[in-house]
């Protein structure tokens, strides 16, 4: 069964409305405004120092999510494109689509790349200057068309669409995958783009990772509080998680412009998104498997860590001023795994297919006519041969003994007779 990370039913207990975010409230903020300042991330993960470089132009990053609202602020100018994959929601992907989890792929995309309502005031994203692309999916069993054909399409949409970056704040809290989604993922890696995913949460049911942050070539990305410790409600835990993140006390903007307080990895994970797009910005030159090593190999290892890489953590907490500026030797091979070599190792071999043509008939002589049948007999029954040659005789020269011996047994016993006859 396919579940959300935060929302569904836990968003509602965890999002906490805080104030609307309009362009009136943005003429009237103050110039320390509290929504700016509550964005802790900002300055503990190196996004603000990582902002001297580059702020993400001319990166786009995909939101695969329930649609980016039209109407906050924070949005103008920030969403290039979009589609619906659902068949819910509008052909540019804007409408909110779902009754409980409408807002979220607002929140997604407001801490991937929102604009703020104005140069010091309002939620901005980490890479505030990269292009938004909107795919709107829905979810649960409601969901006009099966949720695996939906996301297949979504990634393909987004590479033909210019994404440098999909961002994927979903689950399905299972490891497996269907087929579909090699072919979908694998088009993704080929084309160069980077695929961030969250982890999940345990708040809503996700134990450990599941589909897709499984897939080999994926970042995953868990999540911690505020003190860098991994969080027990809002995270998992998963051999595949490559970073993590701030998943707590997170700020998002809704479709309505409200702005919410809330926790998950679904936060975490556009947290990496926007600083993968601003390592592509800085660094054009590199390919998704070297965008993701500077960011796994720029992490600072958690407190809490066990190993590197660990269950929790992964390589450790992000940091994005060092992902952007750190000398890193290059790599070859992406560090998160590759679905390529999983898929042959793991998946059934293709079957050939059979010829459209018969073949051409291939002519064969004739065989020898087979020698005549004959009847099986038992080895312990005579045969005529056997009779004629051996039997009879046997049966003639037997008789005549057995005659004989009569004869002279008869002689025999005359003979005593006679010799025992009285004298006179």
């Amino acid at each position: 069964m396919i579940r959300r990370l935060l929302a569904a039913v836990a968003a509602a207990a965890v999002a906490t409305t805080l104030v609307v975010a309009g362009p009136a409230a943005a003429q009237a903020a103050p110039a320390d405004d509290p929504v700016r300042s509550a964005e802790y991330w900002l300055t503990d993960y190196g996004i603000e120092k990582a902002w001297e470089t580059t702020r993400g132009a001319g990166v786009k990053i995909a939101v695969i999510d329930t649609g980016i609202g039209r109407g906050p602020v924070a949005f103008d100018g920030a969403v290039a494109g979009g589609t619906d994959v659902s068949g819910a929601g509008s052909s540019d992907g804007r409408t909110p689509v779902g009754a409980v989890d409408k807002d979220h792929g607002s929140w997604v995309a407001s801490l991937a790349a929102g604009r703020g309502t104005g140069p010091e005031t309002g939620v901005i994203g980490v890479a505030p200057e990269a292009q938004l692309l909107s795919v709107s999916v829905a979810f649960g069993s409601s969901a006009p068309r099966p949720f695996s054909d939906q996301i297949a399409d979504a990634i393909r949409w987004s590479v033909d669409n210019g994404a440098d970056v999909i961002n994927m704040s979903l689950t399905t809290n299972v490891p497996d995958w269907p087929e579909s989604w090699d072919d979908a993922f694998l088009y993704a890696f080929e084309h160069d783009v980077v695929i961030v995913v969250a982890a999940g949460n345990r708040g809503s049911g996700t134990t450990r990772v599941g589909a897709p942050a499984t897939i080999p070539g994926v970042l995953t990305v868990g999540g911690v509080d505020r003190s860098g410790k991994a969080s027990v409600e809002a995270s998992t835990q998963g051999i595949t998680i490559g970073v993590t993140a701030p998943s707590e006390e997170l700020i998002g903007v809704s479709a309505d412009s409200t702005l919410v307080s809330w926790d998950g990895t679904s936060g975490a994970a556009p947290i990496v998104a926007g600083i993968a797009a601003l390592v592509r910005a800085a660094h054009p030159e590199l390919d998704a498997n070297n965008v993701i090593n500077r960011i796994i190999k720029t992490a600072h290892p958690a407190a809490g860590a066990k190993d590197v890489p660990d269950v929790l953590y992964g390589y450790g907490l992000v940091d994005a001023a060092a992902a952007v500026t750190a000398s890193i030797p290059s790599v070859t091979a992406n560090p998160m795994g590759s679905l390529e070599d999983w898929v042959r190792l793991y998946r059934r071999a293709p079957v050939a297919p059979l010829p459209e043509e018969p073949a051409v008939p291939v002519e064969v002589p004739p065989l020898p006519d087979a020698d005549p049948a004959t009847r099986a007999a038992s080895p312990l029954l005579p045969d005529r041969d056997t009779v004629i040659y051996g039997t009879l005789p046997l049966l003639l020269v037997t008789a005549t003994a057995i005659l004989v011996a009569l004869g002279v047994t008869a002689a025999v016993r005359r003979i005593r007779l006679a010799s025992r006859a009285p004298s006179r």
